[in-house]
C-alpha cells in the first residue's frame, strides 16, 4: 500500500513510519505545520517546532522517504485557537489537544492522504484500531501512554483508514526499536506543553490574544463579593490553591460566571456532579440506547467512571467532584472506546 505518516518529530511517529517501512509499504512522511504567531514567529515549545520539523525531516531521509511539511495555520488558528480563546472567555476549561485532532489533524491528513494516492494514515499515538465488521477503537496496550482519550470522536469512516504501529506496544519497547535503528529521536523527552502559547503560560497567551479573558472580576462566597480578582483564565473549576484570598476554612471554585467575571467559591459540596450534559455527541461505531452501562473518562489521565448513558447525558453510578464544563467526556466499555462529547453543563442530583 501507500502510506501517509504524520511525522511530529517525536519518538514514537518515527517508529511509526519504521515499522510501516519495514513492513515494505511506499510511505510519504508529513509534518504539519499548524501555528505561527502575529509575526510571523514560530512554536518554541509543544509538538511543532523548527527543531521537530528538522528531527522529523532527518528520520524521514534517514528511512528514504520523501518528506514534506504542510502549513495548516488557518485551519488551526480558526478551529482550535479561537475556541481555546472563546472558551476561557465565557468560563469553560479547553482541551486543545482533543480539539486539533477532531476539527484538524485526521481531518486534513486523510484530504491529503487521497491527494498523495495513500490507501492509509498512520499516526504515533498510543491507541488501537481493531478491525471487524466495523473497525474499533481501543486503548493502547501501554496504559501509562495510553491517547485512546484524545482520539474518542474518530468515526468509523476515519478508523476504517488510520493505524497506530505503537498502539500494540509500551513505551519502553518503542525507544528500543528507535535505539535498535539508530533513529535521532530514540532518547528525545517528550513535551506536554501547549504549543501555540509560546513562551509564559496559556494566561499569558490569553492577556495577548483576549484581554477580555483576564480583565478583572469579582471573588464571591456564596452571595458576598470578598476580593477580586485578574482574569476568569487563572481559574478552572475545583481549585482550591492560588485564590489569592483567605477566609479560614477550605474554599473552592465551583462557578465562573462569564456574564460579569465572578469567580464563585464554595465548600466541596457544592462541587458534586452527578450527570453531565454532553454536546457534539460523536460515535465510533454504534450509538449507545438508553439506559446502556458505560465508563466515562472525562479527564485527559483520570480514570473511568461507572455511568449510564441516556441521550445526550451521562449518570453517574456515584457522585464526582470538580468537573470542568469545556472537556471532553469519553465513553468506553472496558478498553473500547465507544464516542464522546463536549462537557456543556454539569448537574447535581435534587
Amino acid at each position: 500500500m501507500r502510506v501517509l505518516v504524520a511525522m511530529s518529530g517525536g519518538v514514537d511517529s518515527s517508529v511509526a513510519a519504521a515499522l510501516i517501512c519495514e513492513e515494505g509499504h511506499d510511505v510519504i512522511g508529513v509534518t504539519l505545520k499548524l501555528w505561527q504567531g502575529p509575526q510571523g514567529e514560530m512554536p518554541t515549545a509543544g509538538c511543532c517546532t523548527l527543531s521537530d520539523s528538522e528531527d522529523a525531516r532527518r528520520v524521514a531521509a534517514q528511512l528514504d522517504i520523501p518528506y514534506y511539511v504542510l502549513d495548516y495555520t488557518d485551519h488551526f488558528r480558526h478551529g482550535v485557537v479561537e475556541r481555546f480563546v472563546s472558551d476561557y472567555r465565557h468560563g469553560r476549561t479547553p482541551n486543545p489537544c482533543v480539539e486539533c485532532n477532531r476539527t484538524v489533524k485526521f481531518n486534513q491528513l486523510l484530504e491529503q492522504s487521497q491527494a498523495f494516492g495513500c490507501d492509509l494514515l498512520v499516526t504515533g499515538h498510543y491507541a488501537r484500531v481493531r478491525s471487524g465488521r466495523t473497525p474499533e477503537l481501543w486503548r493502547g496496550l501501554d496504559r501509562q501512554k495510553d491517547q485512546s482519550y484524545v482520539l474518542s470522536m474518530l468515526g468509523p469512516d476515519t478508523l476504517s483508514r488510520v493505524r497506530f504501529p505503537v498502539g500494540e506496544m509500551t513505551k519502553t519497547e518503542t525507544r528500543g526499536i528507535a535505539e535498535r535503528l539508530g533513529l535521532r529521536t530514540a532518547h528525545k523527552a517528550e513535551s506536554q506543553e501547549i504549543c501555540f502559547v509560546g513562551v509564559g503560560n496559556y494566561r499569558d497567551f490569553l492577556r495577548r490574544h483576549d484581554p477580555d479573558s483576564v480583565a478583572p472580576g469579582p471573588i464571591i462566597d456564596g452571595k458576598n463579593p470578598i476580593g477580586r480578582h485578574q482574569g476568569v483564565a487563572g481559574f478552572t473549576i475545583g481549585q482550591r490553591h492560588g485564590l489569592g484570598i483567605a477566609v479560614g476554612e477550605p474554599r473552592y471554585v465551583v462557578e465562573i460566571r462569564s456574564r460579569d467575571r465572578a469567580v464563585v467559591l464554595g465548600d466541596r459540596a457544592r462541587l458534586q456532579v452527578d450527570r453531565l450534559v454532553l454536546d457534539e455527541v460523536t460515535w465510533t461505531g454504534l450509538p449507545l440506547t438508553k439506559g446502556a452501562p458505560v465508563e466515562v473518562q472525562y479527564r485527559s489521565h483520570g480514570q473511568a467512571v461507572p455511568s449510564k448513558w441516556n441521550p445526550g447525558v451521562v449518570a453517574f453510578e456515584r457522585p464526582q467532584f470538580g468537573i470542568a464544563t469545556g472537556q471532553t467526556a469519553a465513553l468506553y466499555q472496558g478498553d473500547r472506546v465507544l464516542g464522546s462529547g463536549v462537557i456543556a453543563a454539569t448537574e447535581r442530583a435534587a
